[in-house]
């Protein structure tokens, strides 16, 4: 790109990417063979995402994020470069959600101790965009697109108090 600074290397996209690269091929292999041993995951989402594809009522009951998780029961999980489809069961409910890579704000594994967080952050102006293709719409004078940092998440939040 030409408005790329040659200069700086983007290490926070990169970051991003290489982390969407590593839940993309962790949920192809749960797709495909299921959850191994005690594996779950804790899968927080920004249900505000243009793409992210829920239930009306459960974008009205959780109008800013959603977390969802894979354990026990889930079903016709299929995953691509862009995110993944699943069935969760929903108070004997059972309702299919779309959730794209770029709208997960955490990811967590509680039973190996792992977790990624995805800060988002707002950026000043078009030299602040970092490349890539995920943001190439006009905005028309709106504010920029946010983009997403990547970072180890504390998993104190999500363990259990014995």
């Amino acid at each position: 790109m030409t408005d790329e600074p040659s200069d700086s290397i983007a290490y926070g996209r990169l970051m991003h990417r290489a982390m969407r690269s590593l839940i993309q091929t962790v949920l192809e292999g749960v797709s495909e063979t299921g959850l191994p041993g005690e594996h779950h995951f804790f899968i927080t989402f920004d249900t505000r995402h243009p793409d992210v594809d829920i239930a009306t009522w459960l974008r009205d009951r959780y109008p800013g994020e959603m977390t969802i998780v894979i354990q026990h029961w889930f079903d016709d999980m299929r995953v691509d470069d862009d995110g993944f489809r699943v069935t969760l069961n929903f108070g004997d409910s059972p309702e299919p959600l779309r959730i794209p890579f770029d709208s997960i704000l955490t990811f967590v594994d509680p039973s190996v101790e792992f977790g990624l967080r995805f800060e988002t952050q707002v950026e000043d102006g078009p030299d602040d965009e970092p490349p890539g293709d995920e943001h190439e719409e006009d905005a028309g004078g709106a504010e920029a697109e946010p983009h997403h940092d990547a970072e180890v998440v504390r998993l104190d939040t999500f363990r259990k108090n014995h």
